[in-house]
């Protein structure tokens, strides 16, 4: 995969591109492509039932064309502002927990974001170049590409894929402030309610986002030694389960050993109190968002402390009128209707 044109590059900020520049194919593409103003961008361009910014759609077609998985892949898979950040986070310590044990003062967390030690398919090229001197047991590479999108090789591999979502209205929440902060001057959708009414209507950063997520839901259905769903509320509320649930389900489940190490016991491993719940305890919310690398770092997709805002559940009570958030259930109860899923 090309990563040397700096149109297959994501802009160091989030900024405009000017068309013209990308590769012919994609303007090609783009320019047959429905469109629609705009979420930080002049345009968003709908892909395989999908929107995405013309600085990122080159990137798009270049890992779908040729990226090559593997069987001991591990896909982290999410619409944007559902937990990525900390789920990449959780599972990064948890496949490196024996090189790097989460008690150790030199874990690359700590001095890391994890969006740098997992790569993104579509934004950092292809991970056989970007991922540096972290090499985990398994390849861990992000995404948000709908399922639909997913490179085909990622699609007839056995690799897995963990695929995290959240409560529509916290999601929209959070994607609002989110593209509040990095929109540039005179673009980007001028207010709220425009922004919401945009949401509900799908157009937005890879929405639709129930299109999103009924695509990996319906996988984790027909294939669930492949695909595992997971909720970005019940892993806060039970962070030690799903903490295992993943281990077992990548195939690097903690051993009885690990699950009774405790402080000052057992045969001096390093692993400290008990492994779960120090990645856990390395990994929340309050342990990452006050790291100096998550205050002040920043990489291709942007700085680091715009990624961390509250990571409450519920916190959309605080912005949605009551009307807001019963249109938003309704096109929730209307779009999951059938499939056995509620959010």
């Amino acid at each position: 995969m090309s990563t040397s044109e700096s149109s297959c590059a994501p802009p160091p900020e989030w900024t405009t591109v000017n068309e013209d520049e990308l590769p012919e194919e994609s303007r090609l593409v783009l320019s047959s492509l429905p469109r629609e103003k705009r979420w930080a961008e002049p345009y968003l361009y709908q892909y395989q039932g999908f929107w995405h910014p013309a600085w990122k759609f080159n990137l798009v077609l270049d890992c779908q064309k040729n990226f090559q998985a593997k069987d001991s892949d591990v896909l982290v898979a999410s619409y944007p502002k559902c937990g990525t950040t900390w789920l990449k986070s959780l599972m990064f310590a948890t496949v490196n927990r024996h090189r790097f044990p989460p008690l150790g003062k030199n874990h690359p967390l700590l001095a890391k974001n994890s969006h740098e030690l997992v790569p993104f398919l579509e934004f950092d090229g292809d991970p056989n170049n970007r991922i540096g001197d972290i090499v985990s047991p398994h390849r861990l590479i992000s995404t948000h590409l709908p399922y639909v999108s997913l490179p085909k090789s990622a699609l007839d591999s056995g690799c897995k894929i963990v695929y995290i979502c959240r409560n529509p209205k916290d999601t929209f929440i959070s994607l609002w402030h989110h593209m509040d902060k990095i929109k540039l001057p005179d673009t980007g959708i001028n207010g709220f309610e425009e922004a919401f009414n945009m949401f509900c209507r799908g157009v937005s950063l890879y929405g639709p986002f129930w299109d999103h997520v009924l695509s990996y839901w319906k996988e984790s259905l027909e294939r669930p030694e492949n695909v595992l769903f997971l909720k970005y509320e019940e892993i806060k509320a039970q962070p030690e389960f799903h903490v295992r649930r993943i281990a077992e389900f990548i195939g690097c489940p903690f051993s009885p050993a690990e699950e009774e190490a405790r402080s000052g016991s057992g045969s001096g491993s390093g692993l400290g109190s008990e492994v779960v719940d120090e990645i856990v305890r390395l990994c929340c919310f309050e342990n990452l968002s006050n790291l100096e690398v998550n205050k002040s770092g920043r990489s291709s997709i942007g700085k680091f402390n715009e990624l961390f805002r509250k990571a409450q559940v519920g916190d959309w009570k605080n912005y949605l009128t009551p009307a807001m958030a019963a249109r938003l259930d309704h096109i929730t109860k209307e779009k999951f209707h059938g499939f056995g899923l509620d959010l």
